[in-house]
């Protein structure tokens, strides 16, 4: 018989460490990418690698996190909760001691896949096993825990890669995992409470709908890596998106047909739960936009290292940690919908103040965009997991949990690519802009790209010279990019106002089951 959520008792103490140390597991999943990414140079120069080939370290990863993450509903049918979790833990920290002692590309891309597939099962087995393992009135503090967990990661990576980098070798960016791996692979086991495993489910594996998935998946993640330079409409992007389409298809339709399937696309009929995921595609695109651009802004523009650039991130996680009390408060107390639509604008608001970046932009003018948009973020995330997940059966939750983050995941991709797109596209159409209005004699856009205005009416009169051009070249260039970056933000802020407007649609039956837990 399955039981509701709502039935559960208080959980233990016990239970509580064990699902501290599942947090631990995924905060070292996600925190694993960043600090890859930031010393990407390092490790390229150590192993001899062609800098065309770099990427693939960090899309090796990510390729074989998105495929995983779907599958955590059936893996924990199959192995249950506890030992999918040990067994993640585990692959995941023998990947990362492999990672460190690999000695070419092929290895390392190699354990980067084993390391990815393990990290992308984490993260959906946590926000399952908050409403499996915990009472409604403990659920809330369950969420914000693995929410602080999960978006607390990407911030602080900036800070821990850039340490690591200059401080030790690029082993220990793979190697800070194996004292925690450890710790959770050995104590997890008799923490978390016994589940009966079920391991005839493997018999029942649909190996087809597997190996599509799988490709149609890896089609969408290598597309949207190579669209912005290659162009959304090139050869190898529209054939790409065309195989991603066509496997995509057949695993949709063979999947709702299956009596058994390896994914619950069904739980996409309930409203809420299908709001609930659009909600955290949208969440997908605006953090993960948000993380991305203010390194690049950062380091392009302003010239700041790895740890100058964390420690200007920080300002987020302080925000979204001081916040998130309050949060899971008001989330006990108010109907989610309502929180979910003031997270989202304000997390709108935050992403527009950043449209107004100079040249001269900084920690201080970073400030106050980071401090919105951190206390917005519990907001965007805890109630719309209520409302996806709040109200399912125990033994849907680890399916809906894996969709529900599967989105999240693929809109962070498809937000990054759209954000190169914007860099690429648009930074020369503002270049060509700018230096039609400085050879027309515009002083406001001299004095905005840093030029002065003396200089522009003595040497950009006529024909520019040779040593005009390089000397002005280089201010209309990055000027041309800051313009690119805000309208990169101006497109994050557009796809937040876009969860404002569809979070009434979501039922209100599963906001009266969050707001019944008092």
């Amino acid at each position: 018989m399955t039981i509701m959520p709502a039935e559960l008792p208080f959980t233990t103490a016990r239970t509580w460490i064990g699902f501290g140390l599942m947090c631990l597991g995924m905060f070292m999943a996600i925190l694993d990418i960043q600090v890859v990414a930031t010393s990407l140079p390092a490790i390229q120069n150590a192993l001899a690698i062609d800098p065309e080939l770099m990427s693939w370290i960090q899309t090796a990863y990510l390729i074989a996190e998105i495929i995983a993450i779907p599958l955590t509903g059936w893996l924990t049918r199959t192995l249950s909760m506890r030992w999918l979790f040990t067994a993640a833990i585990f692959l995941f920290t023998v990947a990362s001691i492999g990672c460190a002692a690999s000695n070419s590309f092929s290895t390392l891309v190699s354990f980067r896949v084993m390391q990815g597939f393990a990290g992308g099962t984490l993260i959906p087995a946590v926000f399952a096993a908050v409403f499996i393992l915990f009472s409604p009135r403990e659920q809330g503090i369950a969420t914000t825990l693995a929410g602080i967990m999960a978006v607390l990661a990407p911030t602080v990576g900036p800070v821990v890669g850039g340490w690591i980098t200059q401080t030790y070798s690029w082993h220990w960016l793979f190697l800070i995992n194996v004292a925690p791996g450890l710790i959770a692979c050995v104590f997890t086991p008799f923490l978390l409470p016994r589940q009966r495993t079920n391991f005839g489910n493997g018999k029942t594996l649909d190996g087809l709908s597997l190996m599509l998935m799988a490709l149609a998946l890896a089609s969408l993640m290598i597309g949207l890596k190579q669209s912005p330079h290659d162009g959304w409409l090139s050869s190898i992007c529209i054939g790409l998106f065309a195989l991603c389409a066509l496997s995509g298809g057949f695993f949709v339709w063979r999947t709702l047909r299956a009596v058994r399937p390896i994914v619950e696309l069904a739980l996409f009929r309930d409203r809420s739960f299908a709001i609930g995921c659009v909600l955290s595609f949208c969440l997908g695109i605006c953090l993960y936009g948000s993380v991305y651009l203010i390194p690049v802004f950062l380091a392009f523009v302003r010239g700041r290292d790895a740890l100058e650039i964390g420690l200007t991130m920080l300002v987020t996680g302080a925000a979204q940690l001081a916040t998130s009390p309050v949060a899971v408060a008001l989330e006990r107390r108010l109907d989610p919908r309502l929180l979910t639509a003031f997270g989202f604008g304000l997390f709108a608001l935050g992403l527009g103040l950043s449209t107004f970046e100079t040249h001269d932009t900084d920690f201080n003018e970073m400030f106050w965009p980071q401090i919105f948009r951190g206390v917005a973020i519990m907001f965007c995330l805890l109630p719309p997991t209520r409302l996806a997940l709040g109200a399912r059966f125990e033994t849907d939750v680890p399916g809906a949990s894996g969709l529900f983050n599967l989105m999240r995941n693929l809109g962070g991709a498809i937000g990054i690519a759209l954000i190169d797109t914007v860099l690429y596209g648009r930074t020369g159409v503002h270049a060509d802009a700018l230096q039609s209005r400085l050879l027309a004699g515009d002083k406001a856009t001299a004095e905005a790209i840093g030029l002065d205005p003396e200089l522009l009416a003595s040497g950009l009169s006529g024909p520019i010279t040779p040593s005009a051009e390089s000397y002005v070249r280089p201010l209309i260039e990055k000027a041309a990019f800051v313009w690119s970056v805000n309208d990169a933000w101006a497109m994050l802020a557009a796809f937040a106002l876009v969860g404002v407007v569809l979070v009434p649609l979501a039922w209100s039956r599963a906001s009266a089951a969050a707001i019944s837990l008092d």
